[in-house]
């Protein structure tokens, strides 16, 4: 196989539209009034840890409750102007996460630029024993 991976272009294109947000700014995005949404599975918050200041979504209904106009959204969720920085674990589904939220009209969709593990390392958030990467 030569070329490009199909889901390596499809990230690259998912990534265009986004301002990702780096680690060390995420502090200040929240301040700023920032809806941080961990689309981590469970069993990756349960070896890792939660983050602190996120509310946990699971991505498989994620655009149903982000959506304003869903019947089932969030109570957060009720202005589609709103910032919205998805989590993932390193980064990569969120992306593609967040570019399917800006389909949606949620134009301040993006994510954490190295998931929860740049995070969690620059945070100094790491579990006892796990490396950073």
């Amino acid at each position: 196989m030569t070329g490009t991976a199909a889901i390596d272009a499809l990230l690259d294109a998912a990534r265009q539209g986004l301002d990702r947000v780096q680690p060390a700014d995420l502090a200040a995005e929240i301040a700023a009034g920032a809806l941080v949404v961990d689309i981590r599975p469970v069993e990756q918050r349960q070896r890792d840890g939660d983050m602190p200041c996120a509310l946990v979504i699971d991505r498989n209904v994620l655009e149903w409750r982000l959506d304003p106009t869903s019947l089932h959204h969030i109570p957060e969720m009720t202005d589609a102007g709103r910032r919205l920085i998805i989590v993932c674990h390193e980064g990569y589904s969120s992306s593609l996460a967040a570019a399917t939220l800006r389909q949606l009209g949620l134009r301040r969709a993006t994510d954490l630029s190295g998931g929860y593990q740049t995070w969690a390392c620059l945070a100094d958030q790491r579990p006892e024993g796990r490396a950073c990467p």
